[in-house]
């Protein structure tokens, strides 16, 4: 593995996901055609010219694969279970900390009206709990994908129109978590995360316990960028969402407010957002603009899932 003899608990977050989409857009021409029509209905929503017309809350198959090094790795029910949970509050805004979202912003936060469940039925329609455990003789992972495949010591992913696959594994190099934009090859879609970074009891440890980088790799996964633009420290960078201030990179650890940057105060930066870099105590919000970009992806990459619920062969009955 890259890097795999570089193991750390990480002490503040560090994502892989722009690491892995610049390298997809280095190797693959299809992924490239992909991301520029995917960006082209994303905007057409930003602008009006697409209307979001989904009528009910959206509930996701989960598929959670659990590769193990050891018992340690090999996560209980209720760790898997209380991940599940705080998805199913912050991507319905109705996480006990939204209270602590600046009075100026309270206004922009969004319901992306998702919910996720652990899938019932396997790809083949048997019953299922929705885990998948793989013992691996691998002892940490990268952000090349080898964790997505079982002829590589893990596991394979479930279709991807159907499912959200989640890997929990050892991550080496201080690596939280990391995502496939939409767009990319149906093999390796979905989203990895540490062990030590899941849920919110067991294994999972301070400052990343209460499950917000599952949150902030799911965000990903539906077409959310970083809020500060990925242009390193500068102030050109975007995440084209509109109610996002333009801030100067990630922040990190717990900030307070306002936190000014790029000339944007007297408010500063959206740090409590879920796709900056805080530590889990410290984010606390989706906006209404991030929602419509979900929006878009769940219409045009991500629509499977829309219909795979209680359909032939979906992961529910």
């Amino acid at each position: 593995m890259d890097n795999a003899d570089i193991v750390e608990t990480p002490a503040r977050r560090r994502c892989g996901t722009e690491d892995v989409h610049r390298r997809m857009l280095n190797e693959s021409l299809n992924y490239r055609l992909n991301r520029a029509a995917i960006e082209n209905l994303a905007f057409a929503f930003a602008t009006g010219q697409e209307q979001p017309s989904r009528p009910d809350v959206l509930t996701i198959d989960v598929v959670v694969h659990i590769v193990h090094a050891n018992d340690e790795q090999d996560l209980s029910e209720e760790q898997i279970d209380s991940q599940i949970a705080v998805l199913n509050e912050d991507f319905r805004a109705a996480n006990p900390d939204i209270k602590n979202v600046p009075t100026v912003w309270q206004g922009l936060v969004g319901d992306a009206r998702i919910e996720f469940r652990r899938a019932s039925l396997d790809p083949d329609g048997n019953p299922t709990t929705g885990v998948t455990r793989r013992r691996t003789d691998v002892r940490a992972f990268s952000s090349n994908d080898a964790v997505k495949f079982a002829a590589q010591g893990a596991a394979d992913a479930w279709p991807a129109d159907r499912y959200l696959n989640i890997w929990v594994c050892r991550l080496s190099g201080g690596l939280l978590g990391y995502a496939q934009f939409p767009g990319g090859p149906a093999d390796t879609d979905g989203v990895v995360i540490t062990y030590t970074g899941f849920g919110t009891t067991g294994t999972a440890s301070a400052p990343f316990d209460l499950g917000r980088t599952t949150t902030h790799e799911i965000g990903h996964w539906l077409n959310l960028f970083h809020i500060g633009g990925d242009d390193g420290t500068g102030c050109s960078g975007s995440d084209f969402v509109s109610d996002t201030p333009n801030q100067a990179g990630q922040n990190f650890g717990t900030p307070t407010f306002p936190s000014i940057t790029c000339n944007n105060g007297p408010n500063g930066d959206m740090w409590m957002n879920f796709m900056d870099y805080t530590d889990d105590v410290a984010m606390y919000m989706f906006t209404q603009g991030q929602v419509l970009r979900v929006e878009a992806c769940l219409a045009g990459p991500r629509q499977g899932l829309l219909v795979a619920v209680g359909s032939a062969g979906s992961g529910q009955p």
